[in-house]
């Protein structure tokens, strides 16, 4: 055994109580510490020829970088939308790592875990058993896979099995949504698709919603088979596509519905906002995203879909003893992109069982409360306007100022609020004008956070150059 490796295995539990040491002192602060920090330009490190060892890699950690570490998993991050990983989370993805099962060994409990997991998951959004659950690493993937099984589906359509003969032998396929998420159009380009496969349908007057009129006008001018990708929660409004609408489209038109509810489909967990996702278990593949609302770490996501044959038919490892028969013995890995996955469902199994229905009810409902508190205050302040409704979770808005510098100023606003590190948000556009975004899913979130970083808002602004 190397010496390094061998003076470290003796020296895991110091290794180990100095992690968690930091790990609590950072989770006990991370409520008032900054939400971003401007870090300097590091030196690039060079790889020790014989290596630091285990406790000076660690002591070189603590100096270079730790005190950079900033709470982009605290209650006033409201950038990307992050789910602030809850106590239980931390706990299973700890063991996850320290136990480092390969989730595809079904030899072991992981391949058990996640089956069970999956089984929580469909319990707690409320979709029907014909739906089979896998856990991916995010809702890029996720929304890869589902539009890989509907190219699939397509293919079957015109009587080409995809993943035989290659998406050459089908020619050009149509991809339909008002207004996709990026990955939606990043999966198009990875599948060869191309980005020009998206056709625009209209969506309707100051919504990111489609309008089902003239999706009906459309489709019926034009022969299918085609993929529809619905929104169940777009990233400026978290707007919804009627999905009981499109549902009932199927049965007159030949397409493949893919929901993309990577944060939106946890509208299911409250009794007065689940009504959004009407008709979402009729799709043929939905994407959820673990570590947002889930509040789980990232590199966690789950693709369900409700054609298992056409799933493996993609995703099979054919030609590979050692992992069995695909038609024969059943195994994730025969239904997703990744062999080799680690073990993201204990995370999520801990939370599951830890907080329950009620616990992920509670988390949803709290924060779009506080989302709609901070969409009152702007609507109430000279300095803001809301530009579209608080549906959910996101708080879409812009500057009250001249348009002659709109866009320069929004931007100045924005670069001098997220250097506070009091609260962050993102830049985006809606309907053609510059915009904020702030997006809440985060279990530590309280009414307070969003009086604290109001008050910050308003003091920014009266420090910024509002030209004329």
């Amino acid at each position: 055994m190397y010496f390094r490796l061998k003076k470290d295995h003796e020296e895991i539990p110091y290794l180990l109580e100095s992690a968690k040491d930091v790990s609590v002192s950072f989770l006990s602060a991370i409520d008032t510490m900054p939400v971003s920090k401007a870090t300097p330009a590091f030196p690039q490190a060079v790889l020790p020829a014989e290596g630091m060892g285990g406790a000076d890699t660690w002591a070189y950690f603590l100096k270079q970088y730790a005190p950079y570490l900033s709470a982009s998993a605290g209650p006033r991050y409201w950038g990307f939308v992050t789910g602030g990983v809850t106590p239980a989370a931390i706990t299973g993805d700890w063991l996850a790592t320290a136990v480092d099962m390969n989730a595809a060994d079904k030899s072991g409990v992981s391949y058990h875990i996640e089956t069970e997991t999956i089984a929580l998951l469909r319990n707690l959004l409320g979709l029907p058993t014909a739906f089979s659950g896998f856990f991916i690493s995010g809702a890029t993937m996720s929304n890869f896979t589902g539009l890989a099984i509907g190219r699939q589906w397509v293919g079957m359509e015109r009587g080409v099995d995809i993943g035989k003969a290659g998406l050459a032998a089908l020619g050009p396929i149509k991809v339909l949504s008002a207004a996709p998420h990026s990955s939606v159009l990043k999966a198009l380009s990875m599948l060869g698709l191309g980005r020009e496969a998206w056709v625009k349908i209209p969506a309707l007057p100051d919504r990111e919603a489609v309008d089902i009129n003239a999706l009906k006008a459309w489709l019926e001018t034009n022969e299918g088979p085609f993929i529809y990708v619905a929104n169940a929660g777009t990233v400026n409004t978290v707007d919804f596509d009627d999905i009981a609408a499109l549902a009932a489209l199927k049965q007159t038109h030949r397409f493949w519905l893919h929901v993309d509810a990577a944060f939106g489909g946890f509208a299911a967990c409250s009794d007065t906002y689940r009504h959004l996702l009407s008709g979402w278990e009729l799709a043929d593949s939905i994407t959820i995203d673990a570590h947002k609302w889930l509040n789980v770490p990232y590199d966690s996501a789950m693709v369900f879909c409700r054609h298992p044959a056409l799933q493996s038919a993609v995703f099979q490892n054919a030609g590979a003893a050692y992992l069995g028969d695909p038609a024969k013995d059943f195994n994730f890995i025969n239904y997703v992109p990744e062999n080799s996955r680690r073990l993201r469902a204990l995370p999520a199994w801990f939370s599951l069982m830890a907080y329950g229905a009620a616990g992920y009810r509670d988390i949803v409902e709290n924060n779009i409360r506080l989302a709609q508190q901070l969409g009152q205050l702007i609507e109430k302040s000279k300095h803001f306007k809301l530009l579209a409704p608080v549906r959910l979770c996101v708080v879409c808005f812009t500057l009250d100022v001249p348009q002659a510098a709109h866009a320069e100023t929004v931007q100045a606003f924005l670069e001098k609020l997220n250097a506070g590190g009091v609260v962050y948000m993102t830049a985006t556009v809606y309907n053609g004008t510059p915009a904020i975004r702030a997006a809440l899913v985060n279990w530590r979130t309280v009414e307070e956070d969003v009086t604290v970083a109001f008050e910050e808002m308003e003091a920014v602004f009266e420090t910024i150059n509002v030209q004329a």
